[in-house]
């Protein structure tokens, strides 16, 4: 069982930066591969990047390659996304999200979700 709380959001200027953090409990956080998505409002739930268990692989949207990077840290429970040259489409709730599955860009896939925290850019 995984516990998911996200943090970090906040309101930034086009251009601007912010760093999300998921902290996971319990001492089985690096038995998952973690991802991001993120919603606005009005849309569907979107895949925005996952990490392999390890950190051994990343995988992006191609909306955010390039400026996003996630990354995680194991002995910490807790993966990052580290968001750059941002713009007002990325303004959503961003979600991290838990699975097992190998393939996982579909919500659907993941098992365990945090609460989401909004994040504003401003044109």
């Amino acid at each position: 069982q995984v516990q998911l709380v996200e943090s970090g959001g906040g309101l930034v200027q086009a251009g601007g930066s912010l760093r999300l953090s998921c902290a996971a409990s319990g001492r089985t956080f690096g038995s998952y591969i973690m991802g991001w998505f993120r919603q606005a409002p009005g849309k569907e739930r979107d895949f925005v990047a996952k990490i392999t268990r390890g950190g051994e692989l990343t995988f992006y949207a191609d909306s955010v390659k390039g400026r996003f990077t996630i990354s995680r840290d194991n002995a910490k429970s807790t993966v990052y996304l580290q968001m750059n040259s941002l713009k007002p489409e990325d303004t959503a709730v961003y979600y991290c999200a838990a699975t097992t599955a190998l393939r996982s860009r579909d919500p659907s896939q993941y098992d365990y979700w945090g609460q989401g925290t909004q994040v504003t850019v401003s044109s």
